[in-house]
């Protein structure tokens, strides 16, 4: 049995024992009227990327605490498969289907896709290039409220004009237009131009000198309410650690066992199936102490048993493409992907004055749903017309049940990591995606198929029909956008691209693979700058 399948065991049971559980009762003089919020994102974190999400080989001992003291949200699922879409969900509280931003932006469109190489049927379409100004989004909803407001890392939602202090938030450190830590890499100097370099800092991690920035927000609002902001760039690629941390979790990787063979491949591109990255395993416990520091100055601020904290990740873990770096386990695909892999996240919401043992979840819920649960939490009325794909968890964080809602998914776009222009519902343990090339579906039962093995489409017409027709019905009511035959697509080509990415590339990662998990691996002089040190004075 797989350990992730030993994990949901576990978490079958526990969610037993908690539905038979009476509804927590909570009196008012225990409640904060005004709380705090720390809101932290990860890039890129995928649903298996946790030691506390089944990992045997990532240590995340500080992300741990969050969701072993709150609720776990295990059918915690992010609201596209990539980031831009993702990210602006979480603030508006609108899908991609309506807010209009359905892919990374900077992805290429139209025929400039061609210039990918490639070689798709299909042509993606435009997307809306930036937050919508008309939108009152979740900061900007809490300022009304008298709240402080601080962002700190990736933004990726906009460019000059459309930065986060253009969208409500009173402090920006380090949020612009770029989707990664391209200008000066995970250790200082950042060479950021919405954040300063300090020369005591060189050799610092981007993570830690995020966390650094959003304690020193909280100090100077302490006797304040604030909403705090923390989105990581961390861990998507270029991905770097210290070597240090590269050497433990080789060595780490070499106790357990290294698989002779890490990559297959899957519809489109090669797909990691080992969790033993040594480098993208110590990118991901820097990020766990930055979540630490933050977490011990609340509490020695004595803030912690004022402050909500919410931890998740804007997509799926990077399985294929990008940097090849993780794999989610059982669950099938990863970043990008229509299946669980991409879009499945880590999902934890910590009330302190409700939770002080961990609580596991298994109720469906979407990256739309923290803004309106946020504002109740905050005492706050809620804004229905603009979080209008959410609902609040407010009652599921008490223990009580939801009521079943179907969620759903558009990516009229190809993932840089192989996956496919589709859309998704979701309702109850039925999931069918619906595949634009040639508007076929797949339908799976993830009570039995979490790893969406077989299709069970033709086994279950009327099911099949009666969701397809309920999520274009969805779409169309959104007045969305959809991907276009491309009239230069050429079969023999793409299947040439095909053979390419199995004969060539995949041998290719295979090597790379092997190669930083040998002894005397060594990417750099400076390992990407953590090794520079600070000039001591004459």
């Amino acid at each position: 049995m797989s350990k992730i399948t030993n994990s949901l065991g576990l978490i079958i049971v526990t969610v037993i024992f908690f539905t038979g559980c009476r509804t927590v009762k909570i009196k008012k003089s225990e409640e904060v009227a005004s709380p705090n919020f720390l809101f932290i994102l990860v890039d890129d974190l995928g649903y298996a990327d946790l030691s506390c999400m089944g990992s045997a080989y990532y240590e995340t001992p500080n992300i741990d605490k969050i969701a072993n003291s709150g609720v776990k949200f295990t059918n915690g699922y992010a609201a596209c498969q990539v980031c831009s879409p993702s990210r602006a969900s979480l603030l508006s509280g609108k899908l991609p289907a309506r807010h209009g931003i359905t892919d990374y932006i900077g992805a290429p469109t139209g025929e400039n896709w061609r210039k990918t190489d490639r070689r798709t049927k299909l042509l993606p379409p435009a997307y809306q290039p930036h937050l919508p100004h008309e939108y009152i989004i979740l900061p900007e909803a809490l300022k009304e409220q008298g709240y402080n407001t601080f962002f700190a890392g990736k933004w990726h939602l906009g460019s000059e004009g459309s930065y986060p202090e253009d969208h409500g938030f009173d402090e920006n450190q380090g949020g612009f237009e770029q989707g990664g830590p391209y200008t000066g890499g995970y250790f200082s100097p950042f060479n950021n131009p919405k954040m300063t370099d300090y020369p005591e800092e060189k050799g610092m991690s981007l993570s830690m000198k995020l966390a650094k920035e959003t304690v020193q927000f909280i100090e100077r609002k302490k006797d304040e309410k604030f909403f705090a902001y923390l989105s990581f760039y961390a861990v998507h690629g270029p991905i770097q650690t210290t070597e240090e941390k590269w050497n433990k979790y080789r060595n780490k990787a070499e106790s357990q066992g290294i698989a002779q063979q890490g990559f297959e491949m899957e519809r489109r591109l090669p797909i990691r199936k080992q969790q033993d990255n040594p480098v993208y395993a110590g990118l991901i416990e820097q990020m766990d102490e930055a979540v630490g520091y933050v977490l011990d100055n609340l509490k020695s601020l004595g803030l912690d048993e004022k402050t909500v904290i919410i931890f998740t990740s804007d997509n799926g873990g990077v399985a294929s493409g990008d940097n090849y770096s993780s794999n989610m386990l059982d669950l099938r695909g990863g970043k990008g992907y229509q299946w669980e892999g991409g879009v499945r996240i880590p999902y934890f919401i910590h009330v302190p004055w409700i939770h002080k043992k961990g609580i596991i979840n298994d109720t469906p819920v979407i990256g739309t749903d923290f803004y309106p649960t946020i504002l109740e939490l905050a005492n706050a009325e809620l804004k229905p017309e603009e979080h209008e794909d959410g609902v609040s968890l407010t009652a599921a964080l008490r223990g009580e049940s939801l009521s079943e809602r179907p969620l759903y998914w558009h990516y009229p776009h190809y993932g840089n990591q192989g996956g496919d222009p589709s859309s998704i519902i979701r309702l109850g343990n039925w999931k069918l995606i619906h595949y634009w090339e040639d508007d076929s579906d797949e339908l799976y039962d993830l009570s039995k198929d979490l790893e969406e093995q077989s299709n069970i489409a033709g086994n279950h017409p009327e099911k099949t029909k009666a969701l397809r027709e309920q999520l274009l019905t969805w779409l169309k009511e959104t007045d969305t956008h959809y991907a276009a035959f491309d009239p230069e697509y050429n079969e023999d080509r793409f299947k040439e691209k095909e053979r390419w990415y199995r004969d060539t590339l995949m041998p290719r990662l295979e090597q790379r693979r092997k190669a930083m998990l040998q002894k005397d691996w060594q990417p750099n002089e400076h390992w990407w700058g953590s090794k520079i040190k600070v000039e001591e004075p004459e």
